[in-house]
Order: C-alpha cells, then structure tokens, then sequence
C-alpha cells in the first residue's frame, strides 16, 4: 500500500535545490487530452492559462479555466486536469514557500510563512480578472526563463508580492493544527485508493471492496472520497475508465466494442451513450475526427 500511495506523491527535483522554485511550458493540441492524472505534492502550484481551455480539479472543486485564469494548488492538495479544446498553452509554476523562510523569527514568518509550509493557511483555487496577481505571475516567469543578473532576488521579490496579493484577497480558510494533520492523514489514507482505481479501472470496483482497502466503513469511506476528490466512488471510476477510452480511440486501432471491454464496460451501448454524455462526442465520431 505504502508503495502505491508514493505513487500519486509527483518527485519534485529541481533544477537548483539551492533556490526551489521551477516553471514548466505546457502545450496540448487535443480537446479531451489528459493534462495530469490525480497526484499531489507538498510544493505550491500555480497554473496559468496563456490560451484554450481546461478542467482543472483541485481536491473536490471543480474548475473550468479559460484565457487569463490563475489556478493555485495549495500543498498537498489532489488535482488533475483534461483539455478542454484542441490548442491549450498553460505554464505550471512550482515552488516551495521554504524559499521565503527567513533565518529570523519575525510577523511575516509566523503569520503567514510558517502556516503556509505547514499546510494550514488554504488559498481559493480559481483566480480569476486578478490583473495583479497575473503580472506577478508573467513576471515571475519570465524572470525563470531569461536568468538575467539578480534574477533570484527579483523572483523573491515578485514571489513575496503574489502571496501578498492572494492572502488579501483569495484566502479559502485556515486550518488548526490538528484540522491540518488530519487532512494530510486522509490524503495519505486515500493516496493508494486512488492509486488501485487508475490501475485497476477495467475490474468491477466496488465501494464495499474499496472501503475495506482504507480499513473505513462504507459511510465514512463514501463521505472521505466525495471530500478529496470533489466524485462519488461511481463518478471517478466512470471518469477514470473514460479518460483512458478517449486515449485509446485518439491513439490506437482498437474497435469501439474493444475499447469498451478494455475500459470495463461490458455493454457497448451503455458505454457510448455514457461516453457521449461525459465527451460530448460519440466514440464513433471521434475516432472518425
């Protein structure tokens, strides 16, 4: 179990352990294109929709993001992304707040640094006409990108302007200690869950069969599922089962019927009709486009 829940934590090397803070170009040309599946990690993430469009899930809140928005992933938060058109350009910004950590114990380091590396101080995760924040954001990477003389301090700098701008605005809610603690302890619960659907989505899953891996009871293990990953047990392994369907149409020359038994759905027509209702599209018309 242990090596399953791993599984979903992202490695985060980056290039400079000296000055964590990385930026990544991302572009996807097919609408429905998994972006990232369900993972965590303890850095601080920040999406920037540069152009297209995409569903963003960030524990259990689900986010269209269009031109413009900013997504933050607070630390060890589940989130996962689709494509939601066929030209989509985002830049992923991670970096550890531990860059901000001061030698000295002043306000700025025990009101806001310190509960931010301890996963107490929660950000919304949809920013959106935050003209501010999104020039913190360009500025931080192209800063990443050109390394001129002085880029760290500039990037601190910038750094320290964004958490400024989204802890007056965009805070979602503070958490205790112990408020704290149990959320990460319910991640890691449900880390291997996660984990056994993506990889064991074609098999009949059962609530009943997967509350017993967690050790919950079936009330409690529904109730938990629905908290971090915003789906009912049904919802997410239909999503899951249709995510590597679409992959398989776009990607291989397997028969619709074939894709559909690869997936777990044993009736063809049950699986097209769910198909076209989540995709918007029938199988057989994607495969064709």
């Amino acid at each position: 179990m242990m090596e399953s829940m791993e599984s979903l934590r992202e490695p985060m090397d980056m290039p400079n352990p000296h000055f964590p803070i990385k930026v990544h170009r991302n572009t996807f040309n097919e609408n429905g294109e998994t972006l990232f599946p369900h993972h965590w990690h303890e850095h601080l993430e920040f999406l920037y929709i540069v152009s297209g469009e995409a569903s963003i899930e960030c524990g259990s809140t689900a986010i269209h993001a269009t031109e413009g928005d900013l997504i933050v992933v607070n630390s060890n938060e589940l989130h996962s992304g689709v494509s939601l058109t066929d030209h989509l350009f985002y830049y992923a910004l991670i970096a550890d707040v531990s860059l901000l950590h001061s030698q000295s114990v002043d306000d700025a380091e025990t009101k806001f640094i310190t509960p931010m590396l301890q996963n107490r101080l929660l950000l919304h995760n949809h920013i959106r006409s935050d003209k501010q924040a999104s020039a913190c954001m360009l500025a931080i990477i192209h800063e990443l990108e050109h390394r001129e003389f002085g880029y760290e301090l500039a990037i601190k700098s910038e750094l320290y302007r964004l958490l400024t701008l989204l802890l007056r605005s965009h805070v979602a809610t503070v958490l205790s200690e112990n408020e704290s603690d149990e959320r990460l302890k319910n991640i890691e619960r449900f880390a291997p869950i996660f984990s056994y659907i993506d990889n064991n989505y074609e098999e009949a899953l059962t609530v009943e069969q997967l509350s017993g891996m967690a050790g919950l009871s079936r009330y409690h293990f529904s109730r938990l599922f629905k908290e971090l990953s915003g789906k009912t047990v049904t919802e997410y392994v239909t999503a899951t089962r249709l995510n590597q369907a679409d992959h398989l149409l776009r990607h291989t020359s397997l028969t619709v019927s074939e894709i559909a038994a690869a997936t777990g759905f044993s009736d063809i027509y049950y699986f097209s009709r769910t198909f076209k209702r989540y995709k918007k599209a029938s199988p057989s018309s994607l495969r064709r486009s």
